[in-house]
This record gives C-alpha cells, structure tokens and sequence, in this order.
C-alpha cells in the first residue's frame, strides 16, 4: 500500500505499514516528532530502530495504559504515554448525582484502596457542607484508611516483585489481602467495594469482635512483613534489578509534581498526615519515611516501610479507640439509624429525604481537601450551587500525577527496565482516567 494513502508521520519508521491512522493515534505520533524523533530508514540499515506499543492490553502496565516507544536495539530514545482507555467521565457523573450518590463511584477510582477514596469524597462533603463527624466515626475511618492503605501496597510489593520475575510473593501478598478482605467483610459487610463511611459519619460501627482481628492480624503481618523485607533487600538479584533505574531526582519530582511515595522516595519530606492533618493523624505517632536515592529500589523502601509505620498507627488507634455515636446527630446532614427509619415514621421520611435530595450546602461556597492515600494526594474541589448534588466537582487523583513522571523516566532506560519502573510508580487506571 501506498504511504500516500495511508501516510506514516514524517520521521518515523514502523516495521509495517499503518492501515489506519484515526486522528487520536495521529496525535500520538506527532507527540513523537515534536520530541525530535531520528528514526529514519535509511539510517539503519541493519533495523534496530522501530516503533513499539506497549499496552494497553500489557499486564505489566498496571491496568489499561500504552506507551508508545521509540526504541533503538534495546534501548528507549523516546517514549509518549497515552490514557484515557478506562475513561468514565467521572466528574461529571458526580455532577449530576447526589453527595451520597456519588460515594459508590469513588470506590471504583482507586479500586485497590477503596475505603481512602470513600473517606476523601466525606471529608470534602463535609467541609462543604460545615459537617463534623464524631470522634468515634474519625478513628474508625483512620483505622480503615491505614488497613487500605497496607492493602494497596501489598498488591503493589506482589505485582513489582512478579514483574521482575518472581511469583511467589504475589501469592504471599495476596494471602495477606485475603485476610483485610476478611476483616473489611466484618466491618462493612462487603470485602472490596465498601462503601461504609457516610457524610456525617460511617455507616456501621466497629465491633469487638473486628477489633481483635485487627490487633491479631497485625501481630502476624508484623513479622511477615519484617521477614519480606530481609528477604527482597537482602536478595542480590532483586536489588540489582531495580537499583539505579528510574531515578527521579528531588528537583524533577517537584517539578513534575510527584505525590506520596514516589516523591518521599526522592527526598521530599512531604505527607499530609502531617503536613495538613486531617482524621486524628495528630494524636497518633509515626515516621513520615523518605529515601534520598529517587531509583526503583528506593520506592520500593518507601512502600515496605510504610506498611511497617501503619501497622504502628493501627495499634495506637485500636488502643485510643473512644465511645460515642458513629454519626452526626442531626437529620439534615446524615442519614437516621436503621433502627430510626424501622420503627419510626420521622426516621423513614428523614431517610427518604436523605436519598431523593441529600445533604444541600450553602450556595456558592467552594473548598479543595485532600487526604494522604496510598499513592499520593488525593483531592476533590468542590463549588455548591445550593442543592443536593455539586455545581462543579474536579479531582485531583495521585495516579494521573504520577505518571506525568513515566515518559522522562523510560528515555534512556532499556525494554526490560519498562516493567519495573511502571510497577515503582504504582499507578491505577481507573484513578487516572478520571
């Protein structure tokens, strides 16, 4: 076939001719021109320089993600990223729902830390609306957000470790989220998609029983996650496979952007659990953990020892847990007790009001909060117009900020370094594509 009819952007080679060029891939392509592009035909005689897509169908590219690679031999010359595979429209959906309405489709944006996702969207509301939820229902968010948070970064540790060549710790890891799923299931009734917190509140109270899970599991994960961690840093293979790849230094971090652990791994002190805390962050006593080096490995230091840093958050919790109500008490900014909408008519019609309208904020007013979660900062702004659903509603996820740092990390890497430094982002797509 002719290139006249089916053009090849200028510049660039590909090993076969394009049979179709929509006006999205065309785009892809010219981001690789702009970037300077040398792939030229007659300038490689023997054909080590090609084109390579990666993903979006790649297992390795952590959920429906392409890069486009410009590749001479083994080694990356230029890379492009390119989402949106998984997109949703999200925000405007969230325009066009109530306050609570929305909370199921927070759970579905970082689906491997949901509960951090329900608690970010509350707190928001919440500061919208001029709303504080009680004491008890803050500990029990915070307790829930730190067992997220250990539940991401297993998968995290699982899926890295599998990706440099080894299967077994994905088996370990996804044991040990088996058992959270347990623990989540006794608390919210549901193992994945929770959820369980409420504007004004959370919607079922933690038991005895869950606290003694909680306290039992973390005595076990203790020690499994110790012996992990001697075991990866202690392995040379391991180590040398991700030490001195992907480095990000501390000023390119800021300049990209960079959030949660991919920036405390390149030496910026920067968490807001302590930064600007939210929950009861400031009544409980942990190291916000930063490495110095910005490579692979000390991403993967950042996240081993964070786990280790949340279960001392958890057993300060569990200990300092109050008693008090789970809810606000007041029927315009919370939903009644089932026992209320049961057994009286002012609950039931309260409850029916709460999920027909919602809680209405003030009109005009507009806030920005954010919370720590396991990638990063995560953020909702909001703008009220007066009724039950927002005016506007923009989120600032912590994957979609992170991958920003993908394309300057891959040029001048190699093929096989592409799996490693995708799993050291640990970014989700469905947080990204927003």
């Amino acid at each position: 076939m002719s290139n006249d009819i089916f053009p090849t952007p200028t510049g660039i080679r590909s090993k076969v001719t394009p049979v179709f060029f929509p006006e999205h891939q065309m785009a892809i392509y010219k981001r690789l021109e702009d970037k300077h592009t040398t792939v030229e035909v007659e300038n490689d005689p023997l054909g080590t320089k090609m084109i390579l897509n990666l993903g979006p169908s790649h297992p390795a590219t952590h959920g429906v993600l392409r890069i486009v690679l410009e590749i001479d031999g083994e080694t990356i010359v230029k890379a492009v990223t390119d989402i949106g595979y998984l997109h949703r429209g999200i925000e405007k959906i969230a325009e066009n729902k109530t306050y609570q309405e929305f909370m199921p489709y927070t759970d579905r944006m970082d689906y491997i830390s949901p509960y951090a996702n329900n608690v970010a969207w509350c707190l928001a509301v919440e500061k919208l609306c001029g709303i504080e939820a009680p004491r008890r229902a803050q500990y029990i968010r915070t307790i829930a957000c730190e067992m997220a948070r250990i539940s991401s970064h297993l998968l995290w540790l699982g899926a890295m470790v599998m990706d440099g060549g080894a299967l077994s710790m994905f088996l370990w890891t996804f044991r040990e989220r088996e058992n959270l799923y347990d623990i989540f299931d006794k608390l919210a009734g549901v193992r994945f998609t929770v959820s369980h917190s409420r504007i004004g509140g959370v919607a079922f109270d933690i038991s005895d029983e869950v606290v003694e899970d909680i306290k039992n599991w973390n005595l076990k994960f203790r020690k499994e996650l110790a012996d992990w961690r001697k075991m990866l840093a202690g392995n040379p293979i391991w180590v040398n496979r991700i030490k001195d790849i992907g480095v990000l230094s501390k000023e390119k971090a800021i300049e990209l952007g960079i959030t949660g652990p991919n920036l405390r791994a390149s030496g910026v002190a920067h968490d807001l659990r302590t930064f600007e805390p939210y929950l009861v962050y400031d009544e409980v006593d942990f190291d916000v953990v930063v490495r110095e080096e910005g490579d692979c490995l000390a991403r993967f230091f950042v996240r081993m020892d964070e786990m280790a840093e949340s279960i001392k958050i958890l057993d300060q919790l569990l200990d300092q847990l109050p008693e008090g109500d789970i809810r606000v008490d007041n029927a315009k900014q919370t939903y009644p007790s089932k026992t209320e909408v049961y057994y009286s008519m002012e609950g039931m019609i309260h409850d029916f009001m709460m999920t027909d309208v919602g809680v209405m904020p003030p009109e005009g007013v507009e806030i920005y909060h954010a919370i720590e979660g396991s990638k990063g900062e995560l953020g909702f702004h909001l703008k009220s117009d007066g009724t039950g659903s927002p005016w506007r509603a923009k989120i600032n996820p912590p994957s979609y900020r992170n991958l920003q740092a993908l394309e300057y990390l891959m040029e001048g890497a190699t093929i096989a370094d592409t799996v490693v430094i995708i799993g050291s982002l640990d970014p989700v797509m469905g947080d990204c594509d927003k």
